[in-house]
């Protein structure tokens, strides 16, 4: 006996792949245990003879460890490292232990052995399936005091961490010919196949090692070596090669459109120490040519009285624990079986020291040849029969065993009882892809049918009968993946040579006989959310025959479970009450996530400071030395006003406003969205994106245009500029930018795939500077190189390439407030250098930076709209005034049909106009409503909002545009806006209220 046996009572001497050189000390619920380097806690855990791992979630009764993988729905505990790092719910199955792991069990007080939640399990009959929908309804009243508070107390298994994740997220994008889901027999066969083909590789697997059933199957044999060691090889090959890249501890969460799956990889949860600058887990988005499904298949468990006590799990799960972590998960166990593989696991757990008490098999017909190597090995079977009921509490203490036709009970001791229903493929990812699943009426398993993406899947998830099959599935598809993504490359062809003693066969789905199932005592079928048998009968019983209804009565398959322990024996338990097929029940709906990620995973860095990040224009840091106040349009930080000494903000707008009417300002127009269209057919391509003519506008030209939905609504509008004949400068409002681009490249990928355009955002390439005012011209001149700046070479509306004190620059000639303007575009890194020599040339001729409360003020005293503020989605380009901005000779572009359709073609829409209060004083609210006759009793028709309303000095008092009913014929009208302080009397008018006869000349 070993030191570390001494220690760990169920540690085998000479068993698993762990070495007791390498010791680890961990606590759970406070206490300190010893376990080997490669242990997960569960198996640490039992190799200190620990089963009793949590309690359940509605009756709180004990509950043990039932698996070894990521299907665990018992053994779910909490981790911390510190007080700020603790994660409930973590499977032990799957959580690896390090020195210094922190563990805790969930779900009980004061402690695990006596937990008061107990009382849940006595009171049962009360809390039968669905009993919320008919509880906690009177009194109305004791809601809020008294229901609400317990059921919130009560919700949930762990405690969530209430301190700031300290912990770093890390996210990457991959693309690759072939993404491998699973490194078992067959993931690794599928990208060992495709690699060698020359394709690029991602193969992740959710465990730390590679070869999935091989870790436990002792008498698996793949090119004349051990299995497991033939994928611990084969996994180093591929790791090695340029093209593959390995992802251990990586489990493919979800799968979507386009071959899109995301993968979550835990990077640093079973090291010591990790260094703070590791992130903790990794978020993969990978995109893939060809996605090979190999993701295995799921031992079921058996279905009897108190089958979840303590000390009762799958005998593939204590197999994994026997012949990889070298732990005995008890020292007389019993076997409860409807599967050849239970047989296996009995062989191996006597053979390493345990004392098989019996096997009872519910199957009438065994193979002879395990009935014989049972026999040698001295073990009892008992065909034909059944466990009915397992005896103890904290942990099993006995079985009843009796035959199926009924007959005389026999009560076993036992320690630990083992048991396999039979396998399910694990097709949560193809069902993800929107494959539809087909049933396998010999297997009574659902099998991958018609696929909705390129993808195949392969071995045990594809019903494959043995481990030769499971080995040739996984090459063929890794080749046939590898050719349809690259067709043009040469395939190698390769065999690989697989057998395995062991069997499989034989299958229990729903309940075994069991004359307990009417009592008090529970047959589990999903272990996670405390549903039973008989819960899926009365299910049924209360006229729930959908299997989705039947789902959501009695939380089968919810949660993190996503049924796979649970959803084949609840569609038989539920098919065999509605008496129909298994095909007919349905099935139901496999979601992401296959296992929990954690929030921190999907996040990434995008928290804190960066969950909204903050965008500064290159002029930034000018702005702030010049006390400008800010505000937060999106993203962007845009300076707002820049106050002087003793201004509050309506004095500084003021002022502002003035200066540009009367001398020149600068605006920093940076954040404006602007995309480069590039291409032969670009001119088309704007041509039907508009409303407006685009084939004959010039060389050197811009154009306002504006841009619709397909049911005609304004989207947003902009300038674009011909730079040649084949490149357009495209400007788009600031919150338009990336919707723009998106929606300009929908239509160029669906609607226009046959013409030549490409397209690239270049907001961030460009810092603009938008000079406006009667002394623009002047201020500008000195700086510009190789342009003509008067009026007859470079007229209003026009573009042109030259220098900008020396730096290339695309000048045009335009105006946002109707005044001689200029916005002058300089690369983003010469954007400070600009605006500081451009600003120190506009104080000395009396002007001054302005604002975007400026901006709004100019824009609306011309009339000029806002996209968002002045429309609502439901604005034509008629309704804003912009009727001339629609080609009248144009057969085709987005949104024509839709401006054609009658209600919008029609009167009494509302039209955009200017209003003015009759007061002269009034400053009407942005938002208010607007009515004809404030006498009409309530409820007032609403003909129109105010859209924008502003004080301006330069039209001598308030200004507002507003939507109207009919407003183009109310021109002259008295119409009446509520307000707080009592109804203000407007005049409708035009939008225009700064020097109209200018139109011509500026804009």
């Amino acid at each position: 006996m070993t030191a570390s046996t001494a220690i760990q009572p169920n540690r085998v001497d000479g068993a698993g792949r762990l070495t007791p050189a390498n010791p680890v000390r961990f606590s759970f619920d406070g206490e300190t245990y010893h376990g080997l380097a490669g242990d997960t806690l569960a198996s640490a855990l039992l190799a200190n003879d620990i089963h009793l791992v949590g309690r359940s979630f509605k009756y709180h009764r004990p509950r043990g460890i039932l698996t070894a993988g990521p299907e665990e729905p018992n053994a779910l505990v909490g981790i911390a490292r510190g007080a700020a790092r603790r994660q409930p719910n973590v499977r032990a199955t799957v959580q690896e232990i390090h020195d210094g792991l922190d563990a805790t069990s969930q779900n009980r007080w004061p402690s695990l052995t006596a937990d008061v939640g107990e009382v849940n399990d006595w009171m049962s009959p009360v809390f039968a399936a669905g009993f919320y929908y008919k509880t906690f309804m009177w009194p109305k009243k004791a809601w809020d005091t008294v229901y609400e508070p317990i059921i919130r107390r009560a919700a949930g298994l762990g405690v969530a961490p209430d301190q700031l994740d300290p912990d770093r997220y890390a996210a990457r994008y991959a693309h690759c010919d072939v993404l491998v889901c699973g490194g078992g027999a067959a993931g690794l066969s599928a990208a060992l196949a495709a690699a060698e083909s020359g394709a690029s590789v991602i193969v992740c697997d959710e465990r730390a090692a590679p070869g999935g059933a091989l870790a436990f199957e002792t008498d698996a044999r793949i090119d004349g070596q051990d299995g497991h060691r033939w994928a611990t090889e084969t996994a180093a090959k591929l790791a090695a090669m340029d093209n593959v890249r390995v992802l251990p501890r990586t489990t493919a969460f979800g799968y979507y459109a386009q071959n899109f799956v995301a993968l979550a990889e835990r990077l640093t949860d079973h090291l010591d120490e990790p260094a703070p600058s590791m992130a903790r887990e990794r978020l993969w988005q990978v995109r893939a040519k060809r996605v090979v499904i190999a993701t295995g298949a799921i031992e079921r468990h058996m279905v009897f009285a108190n089958n979840d006590r303590p000390g009762i799990m799958l005998a593939s799960a204590a197999r994994h624990y026997l012949n990889h972590y070298g732990v005995l998960i008890g020292r007389t166990v019993g076997v409860y079986t409807a599967n050849d593989s239970a047989y296996a696991a009995a062989f191996d757990l006597k053979r390493a020291g345990a004392e098989i008490a019996v096997i009872a098999d519910i199957r009438q017909t065994v193979d002879p040849a395990l009935l014989e190597e049972a026999g040698r090995l001295g073990i009892r079977v008992l065909t034909h029969h059944a466990v009915v009921a397992a005896g103890g509490k904290l942990r099993v203490s006995s079985i009843v065993v009796r035959p199926c036709r009924g007959g005389s009970r026999q009560v076993i001791p036992v320690d630990a009882l083992i048991m396999s229903a039979g396998w399910t493929p694990s097709v949560h990812l193809f069902s993800q892809s929107r494959g539809k699943l087909r049933f396998d009426e010999d297997g009574q398993r659902f099998l991958p049918g018609e696929y909705a993406q390129d993808c195949a899947s392969a071995g045990a998830c594809n019903g494959a009968a043995n481990l030769a099959a499971t080995v040739e599935e996984g090459l063929a598809a890794g080749e046939a993946a590898a050719k349809a993504a690259r067709p043009k490359a040469t395939a190698k062809p390769l065999s690989i040579k697989a057998e395995s003693g062991g069997s499989w066969d034989g299958l229990m789905l729903g309940a075994g006989p069991n004359p307990e199932a009417g009592k008090v005592v529970k047959a589990f079928v999903d272990f996670q959310n405390d549903v039973t048998e008989k819960d899926i009968r009365l299910a049924v019983r209360e006229g729930f025959h959908s299997i989705e209804h039947v789902k959501r009565f009695t939380t089968n398959g919810m949660a993190t479970d996503q049924g796979k322990l649970s959803n084949m024996h609840g569609l038989a338990i539920a098919a065999e009450a509605l008496d129909r097929p298994i095909p007919e029940v349905g099935l139901t709906t496999f979601r992401a996530p296959y296992t929990p990620v954690t929030f921190g995973t999907i996040v990434g860095h995008g928290r804190g400071a960066l969950f909204d990040p903050t965008r500064c224009t290159p002029m930034h840091e000018s702005h702030e030395r010049a006390g400008a106040v800010f505000e937060d349009v999106g993203q962007w930080k845009r300076p707002w006003y820049y106050p002087r000494a003793g201004e509050d903000m309506a004095a500084a707008v003021n002022r502002e406003c003035v200066t540009v009417r009367k001398s020149v300002g600068m605006f920093d127009a940076s954040t404006l969205g602007k995309i480069e269209v590039v291409g032969p057919d670009a001119a088309a391509f704007l041509h039907l994106i508009y409303t407006n003519p685009f084939m004959k506008l010039g060389v050197g030209r811009l154009r306002y245009g504006i841009m619709c939905r397909e049911d005609g609504f304004i989207y947003d509008d902009g300038v674009v500029g011909r730079i040649a004949e084949d490149r357009f400068h495209v400007t788009t409002t600031t919150g338009g930018a990336p919707r723009v681009l998106n929606h300009m490249e929908d239509y160029l990928q669906t609607e226009f795939p046959e013409m030549k355009v490409w397209l690239t955002s270049t907001s961030e390439q460009w810092a603009v500077i938008a000079l406006q005012g009667p002394k623009a011209a002047e201020v500008l001149a000195p700086f510009v190189g190789g342009l003509d700046l008067s009026k007859e070479a470079l007229p209003f509306m026009s573009v042109a390439e030259g220098t900008f004190a020396g730096v290339p620059m695309r000048l045009f000639r335009m105006s946002f407030a109707g005044e001689d303007g200029f916005e002058i575009n300089v690369p983003g890194d010469y954007g400070r250098a600009a605006w500081d020599a451009l600003h120190d040339k506009v104080a000395e001729a009396g002007g001054c930076a302005y604002g975007t409360e400026t901006m709004h003020v100019l824009r609306a005293e011309k009339g000029y709209i806002i996209v968002g503020q002045d429309t609502d989605g439901t604005v034509t380009p008629h309704d804003a005034g912009l009727s001339w901005a629609v080609g009248k000779a144009k057969d085709d572009f987005v949104g024509i049909r839709g401006l054609k359709r009658a209600d919008l073609a029609g009167g009494g829409r509302r039209q955009l106009v200017g209003l003015r209060s009759k007061d002269g004083s009034t400053v009407l609210d942005e938002g208010a409503q607007i009515v004809a006759d404030p006498n009409q009793p309530p409820p007032m028709d609403m003909i129109g909002w105010v859209s924008s309303s502003y004080l301006s000095d330069n039209c001598g008092g308030p200004i507002a545009m507003a939507l109207v009913e009919g407003g183009f014929d109310r021109m002259g009208e008295t119409l009446y806006v509520p307000m707080p302080d009592g109804v203000v009397e407007v005049e409708v008018r035009d939008t225009n209220f700064w020097n109209p006869d200018a139109e011509s000349d500026n804009g």
